[in-house]
């Protein structure tokens, strides 16, 4: 998705809203009808059953009706596809929509002319029954486009992505393969010994948004001064969102630059950031804790540097079992887990070996990954590695 930001008037902002609410509105409908779906009952109803019912929402609701039929019947088509991709247990089971947080619309069956550019930095957008909205051209827009997607982040801010399938990154087909360490203390640690860091807020804007939260436990709900307080975290919020997706953006293109193949461990990341608070019967321990791991995991962005590597560098992605890699020894093989002196330090009591934890991990990701290259004969694989079939040699 090739995303571009928004430039709307406010009557503009005012239509796209409602079209965000209405298809929020369809989309929990949907929701709500298979909710009470139970194996042996009738089937709940499909895609065209439900546009048919949608007819009749629309002859019976004026603020309905007042909508565009395209975005609505567009969100129950994603619903029935986001249902199709649950049961090919691809994906999650499509849950709620809350207004605020998802809001949203797409439109599919894009003429030629509906996006068009007017100057150098500003294009516009065609949206159906707001006219044209103009958007910021930072960047070439990919040709033929099919569909887009409206949104509104938590700040306020709109923008339109285009669907396109992203260019592969070019091999640079030297046979360099990099092991990459995903952690908190360090985002990513590379085999070469660099320490990639994700950027956070800046201690005063981590200052600034402590006050505001305090600020916000303090505002009465509903009124006017907790809603500018939200507004003020948002922006913060999606500054800090920003500038950890830039530095993903930056970082997967690099790696995708430098290395013919990248190797990375296998990790359940939905797993690994699940709540520890347990329930009422079984209330879980160290939740304050385990939280505030979940949010380190989610800001160094782990989940989102492998999908843009997939994008970049979709055949040359190893994904290694991460069992022990921070226990073995990169250098011998030896497994221990008292090796590990620290956050920061590995010290092998076995051959003396010392280095910095996380990059002794990232060469063990490394050295699995030549072994899982040598295993499958290279099929696949960029440049000389396809080219030569002496097996890679990896230092120690």
């Amino acid at each position: 998705m090739s995303r571009y930001r928004l430039q709307p008037t406010p009557a503009q902002q005012r239509a796209l809203a409602e079209h965000c609410g209405h298809a929020r509105f369809v989309w929990n409908l949907a929701v709500e009808q298979h909710a009470h779906w139970r194996p042996g009952l009738k089937g709940a109803p499909g895609f065209a059953e439900q546009c048919r019912q949608l007819t009749e929402a629309r002859a019976d609701h004026r603020w309905l009706a007042a909508g565009s039929v395209t975005v609505q019947q567009q969100a129950l088509r994603d619903f029935a596809q986001a249902t199709a991709n649950f049961f090919a247990k691809t994906h999650r089971r499509p849950t709620w929509r809350k207004a605020g947080r998802h809001e949203g619309f797409r439109i599919i069956a894009v003429k030629a002319g509906d996006v068009r550019r007017l100057s150098r930095n500003v294009g516009e957008v065609k949206i159906p029954k707001v006219g044209w909205v103009r958007f910021r051209w930072s960047r070439a827009v990919p040709e033929g486009v099919k569909s887009y997607r409206v949104t509104r982040d938590t700040a306020g801010r709109w923008y339109v992505a285009f669907a396109a399938l992203p260019e592969p990154v070019p091999a640079p087909g030297t046979g360099e393969v990099v092991g990459v360490d995903r952690g908190v203390a360090v985002s990513a640690a590379l085999s070469t010994g660099e320490l990639l860091n994700a950027p956070t807020l800046r201690e005063t804007e981590k200052g600034r948004l402590q006050r505001l939260l305090r600020k916000l436990a303090r505002a009465k709900r509903g009124s006017n001064r907790r809603a500018k307080v939200k507004a003020a975290i948002a922006t913060l919020k999606a500054r800090e969102t920003d500038r950890r997706k830039d530095w993903i953006e930056k970082t997967s293109t690099d790696l995708a630059r430098r290395f013919d193949v990248i190797a990375v461990e296998d990790l359940n990341i939905r797993g690994m950031t699940r709540s520890a608070k347990g329930t009422l019967e079984a209330p879980g321990r160290n939740v304050r804790a385990k939280a505030g791991l979940n949010r380190g995991i989610l800001a160094a962005g782990w989940g989102q540097l492998v999908t843009r590597l997939e994008h970049k560098a979709a055949s040359r992605i190893v994904k290694i079992n991460p069992a022990y890699t921070s226990q073995r020894c990169s250098a011998c093989g030896i497994v221990d887990r008292e090796a590990r002196e620290s956050q920061a330090v590995f010290r092998c009591r076995s051959c003396g070996y010392a280095a910095n934890a996380d990059v002794n991990a990232a060469r063990n990701i490394k050295h699995a990954a030549g072994h899982a290259v040598s295993a499958r004969g290279r099929s696949g694989l960029p440049g000389r590695m396809n080219r030569e079939p002496q097996p890679v040699l990896l230092p120690a």
